[in-house]
């Protein structure tokens, strides 16, 4: 039974199998006839579709040949009308020159005839300068005859005659002209210089040439003075200051040129002082000791100067420079003020001008930088000081500013000539400066003496204390135009022969009086 049973199981798989064989070859036979099929429908929908793209590029083609051929006709019109302009301008050209060379044949003709008449007539001008120049020579020895004069003198006469009334022209011109320049710009330069002054008002303080050191007792002199002088000597071998001691009570006065001296002098005395040991090992040490704490000192000054004029950026040495002019006297005026008056001054006047106003203030505080060094360097302070600015890397226009300052060279920028006005402004500040009686009285003497040196002058009075120069003339030997030319010249040699602070007017009076007595 079980084999049986066994058996027909195995005969139903394999009956089994062979159905699912037939099936599956049926299905699949089939799928292989739809998938023929459809492969044939798509071979056809793309042979279709190729042949659809295909008329349409060759549509296409078609437009952009006939597209093409149409430029191409256009393009070869265009040039076929511009052949044609060029055509009928150039036959408008030939019938041109063809006018024009049938007019140059025809001036040719007329510059022919024209060269004959030339030539003929520039014989008769031969001829008639000829007979001239012979009629002149004879009237040349006439009027020689008669006027007692050879040809070289009545030249020379008439060569004078023409230069005095050229002369006395051009003065009246160049006075009309300056008058008519000068109304507007002293009145800009007036109304500047006003504002400026106004806004500026800086104290002065007039210093001597002597220190007084005050001593706690009049036995100090004695020690002052040492044994046998030694210890007064060695003061001054260390210091280069001359110590006065006379009777005047508790006092001791230093003398030197030098305030930067006499300052380091007084320092030293009295710690001395202070101290109670004097004598020449310890006036060394604290003279040395004095000087390095001046060297210092001179430092901060010159950098507090450079804060309060607001310039930034300058050289460590011209700084130093800067700080020594503390000690610096010009006609008693304090330079290191005076600098900083300069750099205000010149500050607002470029504000009023519209100028740089840092590079004024800069060029104005560095002015006369050259006076700290002058002593030691020879030369006029102004150059001095551009050399000295030149070799710290200034710009070259404050260079020029601070040589032209005294018109040691002449002045080309706007800059050199605002410092120069704040210079004279500072100088010339009633109280800022002052002079010994016997110079001061020396120099109104000799502009006096200028003035009065030039002929058709009466009278010359130095008024002003000096600032101004009012000369008499001769109404007979000068006229209005020899005076404005007079007025020139005495102010030229004033500027060359003189040294004065500020600036000198000169004023010409002429005047003709009529007197009558009724009796």
């Amino acid at each position: 039974m079980s084999f049986l049973y066994y058996f027909t199981l195995f005969v139903v798989a394999i009956l089994a199998a062979v159905g699912g064989f037939i099936a599956q070859r049926t299905v699949t036979t089939r799928r292989l006839g739809d998938a023929e099929l459809l492969a044939k429908r798509i071979v056809e929908e793309a042979r279709k579709e190729a042949q659809a793209q295909k008329k349409e590029i060759l549509l296409q083609g078609q437009d952009d040949l006939y597209n093409q051929k149409k430029e191409l006709e256009n393009e070869f019109r265009e040039r076929e009308r511009e052949v044609k302009n060029r055509e009928r301008k150039l036959d408008e050209l030939g019938e041109r020159l063809e006018e024009r060379q049938e007019k140059s044949t025809e001036k040719e003709g007329d510059l022919l005839r024209l060269e004959k008449d030339l030539a003929l007539k520039e014989r008769q001008l031969g001829e008639a300068e000829a007979d001239l120049k012979a009629r002149i020579e004879e009237e040349e020895v006439r009027l020689t005859e008669i006027a007692g004069l050879t040809r070289d003198e009545a030249r020379e006469r008439i060569i004078k005659e023409v230069e005095a009334k050229t002369r006395h022209e051009s003065a009246r011109m160049i006075r009309q002209i300056e008058t008519e320049a000068l109304e507007t710009a002293d009145r800009k330069a007036k109304n500047i210089l006003c504002t400026v002054m106004q806004r500026y008002a800086g104290d002065y303080v007039n210093e001597q040439t002597v220190t007084a050191v005050s001593l706690p007792s009049e036995d100090m002199k004695g020690r002052i003075i040492g044994r046998e002088g030694r210890n007064i000597r060695a003061i001054e071998a260390a210091t280069g200051v001359d110590l006065i001691i006379d009777d005047t009570p508790e006092t001791v006065i230093l003398s030197a040129f030098s305030p930067l001296r006499r300052q380091i002098a007084k320092m030293a005395l009295e710690r001395l002082i202070q101290d109670g040991r004097i004598h020449p090992a310890r006036i060394e040490d604290i003279v040395q000791k004095c000087e390095r704490e001046m060297d210092a000192h001179v430092r901060e000054l010159g950098e507090q100067a450079t804060f309060d004029a607001g310039v930034h950026g300058i050289h460590p040495e011209l700084i130093k420079l800067l700080g020594q002019l503390r000690y610096r006297t010009s006609f008693t005026q304090n330079v290191l003020q005076h600098s900083l008056e300069v750099s205000a001054l010149c500050g607002m006047m470029a504000a009023e001008l519209g100028m740089d106003v840092k590079r004024a203030k800069r060029a104005g505080l560095l002015h006369d930088i050259g006076k700290a060094v002058d002593h030691e360097v020879e030369g006029p302070h102004a150059l001095i000081g551009a050399d000295l600015a030149r070799k710290y890397n200034e710009n070259q226009e404050i260079v020029h500013a601070i040589a032209a300052h005294h018109e040691d060279q002449a002045p080309s920028t706007a800059l050199a000539v605002l410092v120069q006005a704040g210079d004279s402004l500072s100088g010339a500040r009633p109280g800022a400066r002052k002079e010994l009686l016997e110079n001061y009285v020396k120099r109104l003497q000799d502009l006096e003496d200028i003035a009065t040196s030039f002929e058709g002058v009466v009278k010359a009075y130095a008024i002003q204390a000096g600032r101004e120069l009012r000369v008499l003339v001769n109404p007979d030997h000068i006229d209005d135009d020899s005076a404005y030319l007079l007025c020139k010249d005495i102010t030229k040699q004033i500027e060359d022969k003189m040294t004065y602070p500020g600036q000198i007017r000169v004023t010409i009076i002429r005047e003709r009086r009529a007197v009558g007595y009724a009796k």
